[in-house]
């Protein structure tokens, strides 16, 4: 018994850690839940307090076999996974599988460095037993929606569907989304603009105000008549406004901020980015240096930063940048109502690694999420930038016009850290004084139409999402994955568009299920979970509370919901019966009316011949793991594939326009 096991979660990290702790530790992965609830049933004793029968894992039996082995041989046991619930059950669950004479301890850090490893070490703690009742009670909660409701779906709309606390939700925000888009009626309206001159500088101005109201253009007929009106008058500078303006830096990214600036800046999906932000967490090989973890725990809702790492940060900028980019103290920033305060930031382990240090050590997408994240944190604790800004209001008779600029004058936290709508400087005004005469160059009308509101992204659903208090930091990647990959949602264009049987499911589950569909109650559900951690509610209690209205809410539906029967015109060509439109996780297709006396089924096909030489084929929709494309009904005789019906444009072609 020389050896202390310490039991980690991945490969990776098992590597990194057993380089810092050296010789005397023998470190093995769990490569996650080693037991979980059952694949095949439902595992939860619904009449013992909602009991769950936890299994292990048919794939984990041989890594659980090489952990109590190695337990049997250890004097100490360090459960080091994750420091989130998950991480906390999955401890708790290896615990109960192995011998309980042994000495356990909890060992909890947020970034793999030597330092950070070597103090959790020297001061273990006990499993959180509050932490483990909120991951039990959200596994419960879900595995009884999940279950309950899914064969549901089965039954009334098609097999191999699915429905999910958190991902029902948010696939109603998609459809609702969808929904204005479609109902939406553009408005006509103009603008006029004028190009101004003043001695040897041009700008331009926007008509504002009409008789100081709000200028309402509304056709080019009103937009001819005011260019008409405006002929002849003089326009005179009314006033002068000049102010400076500071823009505060963001504070360092959780895990929904970090998911939105990777869309949008790097145009990762959620689900690359936690992938690619794992990688950097769990250690990357620096060289000499060895395995290092690039970045503090990257699943986290709080802007807590540890005090030593301000320490080192505000050194790097004193000397990096000068005093003048230094705060006179460190910028605090307020984590939201839920957060866990004990989590720190998504930040550098040490912000002396500088991105273009390490970047032989990194793949270009580690390097980008690096370097994101590390600028983000560096400006984090930077001061304001300031801005000079001015507005100019000019008379012509009636109307008021009015000219805005800004100039930047100290850069500020922007040094490091571009803001998305700060990419361009703004429009720089010439000096212009009081009742100044102004030379009018031309008019410029022109016309506009009101827009829908936007579909969602990934990363503006994330944030709606975080707003509403719907799932938590692990939660976001996952739910938008499964609704892709049911096919209720597809992504197009890096938008996400509900399909027609997303759209149905959505409105079986929202007729039928209106609790479990509420943004508010499903936000409120989060609220408890969070009270259980906290020591505040049981989780026997959350869960019969739920269960209690929903289970009524079921029979009712098993007992009234009649599947849809849509009849065609074809006719089988087995039996000569009726052809019904059926729906699979693949889409529709065309079934016997006879089944299961009958099983012929066919495709339904777009009607449009196959263009490969001598096919008497049509092409039908089929999907990959690439996405939409279009195949050959005599498959695999003819391999005619395109991502678009011949003479249309590809579905990303069409959102471009």
């Amino acid at each position: 018994m020389t050896k202390s096991l310490v039991i980690v979660e991945s490969p990776a990290k098992a590597k990194t850690i057993s380089k810092i702790l050296g010789s005397g530790f023998k470190i093995i992965p769990s490569m996650g839940h080693v037991v979980d609830l059952p694949k095949t049933r439902m595992g939860v004793d619904i009449e013992n307090n909602f009991a769950p029968h936890f299994i292990v894992a048919a794939k984990r039996k041989k890594t659980l076999s090489e952990i109590k082995a190695a337990a049997k041989k250890a004097d100490k046991i360090y459960l080091a996974t994750d420091p989130d619930r998950e991480g906390e059950a999955i401890a708790w669950n290896i615990k109960e599988k192995l011998s309980q004479n042994k000495k356990y301890f909890r060992v909890v850090f947020h970034e793999i460095t030597p330092q950070a490893i070597k103090e959790a070490f020297k001061h273990p703690a006990d499993l959180n037993v509050k932490k483990v009742n909120a991951q039990t009670a959200r596994r419960v909660l879900d595995r009884l929606v999940g279950y309950l409701l899914s064969p549901l779906l089965w039954r009334k709309i098609a097999g191999g569907l699915s429905a999910g606390r958190v991902q029902s939700v948010a696939l109603r925000l998609i459809v609702e989304r969808e929904r204005e888009i479609l109902k939406f009626t553009a408005q006509e309206y103009w603008e006029i603009a004028a190009e101004l001159k003043a001695v040897h500088s041009k700008f331009i101005a926007k008509l504002e105000k009409i008789e100081d109201k709000k200028a309402e253009i509304k056709n080019e007929a009103e937009s001819a008549a005011v260019i008409e009106d405006l002929k002849g008058k003089e326009f005179v500078v009314s006033e002068v406004r000049e102010l400076e303006k500071k823009k505060n830096p963001l504070p360092p990214f959780i895990t929904s901020t970090l998911q939105q600036d990777a869309f949008y800046k790097l145009r990762f999906s959620s689900a690359r980015t936690m992938l690619i932000a794992q990688q950097l967490y769990e250690g990357v090989e620096l060289g000499k240096e060895g395995a290092v973890g690039l970045i503090t725990y990257m699943r986290t809702d709080s802007v807590n930063v540890a005090q030593g790492a301000i320490k080192e940060v505000r050194g790097f900028i004193q000397e990096k940048f000068g005093q003048e980019y230094l705060p006179e103290s460190p910028n605090l920033y307020k984590s939201k109502k839920q957060a866990q305060e004990a989590h720190e930031a998504i930040r550098p382990t040490s912000v002396s690694r500088v991105p273009e240090s390490v970047k032989e050590s990194l793949t270009p997408e580690q390097f980008k999420l690096y370097t994101l994240i590390y600028n983000r944190f560096l400006a984090s604790q930077m001061k304001p930038a300031i801005y000079n800004v001015t507005s100019i209001d000019i008379r012509a008779g009636r109307y008021l016009f009015r000219a805005s600029g800004s100039k930047l004058i100290f850069k500020g936290f922007t040094a490091v850290y571009e803001l998305q709508e700060e990419k361009e400087e703004k429009n720089t005004l010439p000096p212009l004084e009081k009742e100044e005469l102004l030379e009018l160059v031309k008019l410029l009308p022109s016309q506009h139409f009101t827009k829908p509101p936007p579909r969602f992204s990934e990363a503006s659903l994330v944030k709606t999402l975080e707003e509403e208090g719907i799932g938590r930091p692990s939660t976001y990647a996952p739910t938008i994955q499964t609704l892709v990959y049911r096919d209720y949602v597809r992504r197009l264009k890096g938008y996400l568009h509900p399909t027609e049987l997303g759209c149905k499911v959505n409105d079986l589950l929202v007729e039928y299920f209106t609790e479990v569909m509420d943004i508010k109650f499903t936000a409120g559900m989060e609220d408890e979970l969070d009270e259980v951690e906290e020591g505040n509610l049981e989780w026997v209690k959350v869960i019969n509370d739920f269960y209690t209205p929903f289970k009524g809410k079921l029979d009712y539906a098993n007992e009234v919901i009649q599947k849809e029967v849509i009849t065609t015109d074809e006719v089988c060509a087995t039996c000569g019966k009726p052809m019904v439109v059926k729906w699979s996780r693949k889409g529709k297709f065309l079934s016997c009316s006879d089944f299961p006396n009958c099983r012929y089924a066919k495709s339904i096909t777009t009607g449009i011949k196959c263009p490969q030489e001598g096919c008497l084929g049509e092409l039908i929709e089929r999907r990959s793991r690439r996405g939409l494309f279009y195949g050959c009904t005599r498959y695999p005789n003819c391999t005619y594939t395109a991502k678009a019906l011949p003479g249309e444009k590809t579905e990303e072609e069409k959102q471009e326009k």
